[in-house]
């Protein structure tokens, strides 16, 4: 986990991508990696996700891939098998959590309250999502969740944008934060990949600076 911590914080903004057409991930990638963000969550919230992760593990191999929307066991042992190198969930089930530990891979389950993160460190995690963040509060609430517990690393998600995201950043204890815009379905159904790659660029030159 210390290290996907590292690469999280490395890469400031993690790509969460829908996707409806396994194939169009080759290109998505392309594109994240191309311009300086070799780093994407796929969601379960499609029958294409597996699918997406295996063709993209292939074609990015040295690509950090992780599994997002995952529910059950039996999407973990999907999404490891595809080559996912961790799993995110939208909230914190124990059950979701000891498969992950189970089958050996990283999770990062969401909390929004200090009762989810009590539960998150009982089961011997001490990373987590905050999700859904702007509408659990934002950054007030955030830092009103950060000030008990110094000692977890968060990974907010829902709601981030290029333009509040440097504000989520700047909080202690936050490694990265989720975001679509860069990756919106839209675009992806469109095959819009050079405005996906410009928006990528953009926001990993903002966050350089």
């Amino acid at each position: 986990m210390e290290n996907l911590n590292s690469l999280l914080k490395q890469f400031k903004v993690i790509p969460v991508i829908a996707i409806d057409k396994a194939s169009d991930i080759v290109q998505l990638g392309e594109q994240l990696s191309k311009n300086g963000l070799p780093v994407a969550e796929i969601t379960f919230r499609s029958d294409a996700a597996a699918e997406a992760i295996r063709l993209l593990r292939e074609a990015q191999p040295d690509m950090l891939i992780g599994a997002g929307t995952i529910l059950n066991e039996e999407q973990v042992i999907a999404a490891k098998e595809a080559g996912a190198s961790f799993i995110v969930s939208p909230g914190l089930n124990p059950n979701t959590v000891k498969a992950c530990q189970k089958h050996n891979i990283a999770i990062i389950p969401g909390v929004n309250n200090p009762s989810t993160v009590e539960q998150a460190l009982e089961l011997g995690l001490d990373t987590v999502k905050f999700f859904p963040a702007e509408a659990s509060g934002g950054i007030a609430m955030l830092k009103s969740l950060l000030g008990p517990y110094t000692n977890i690393q968060v990974m907010p998600t829902g709601g981030i944008n290029q333009n509040n995201i440097e504000k989520y950043l700047a909080l202690p204890g936050v490694l990265a934060c989720g975001g679509t815009w860069m990756v919106d379905k839209s675009l992806i159904n469109k095959g819009e990949w050079d405005t996906i790659g410009q928006l990528v660029k953009d926001i990993v030159a903002q966050l350089a600076e």
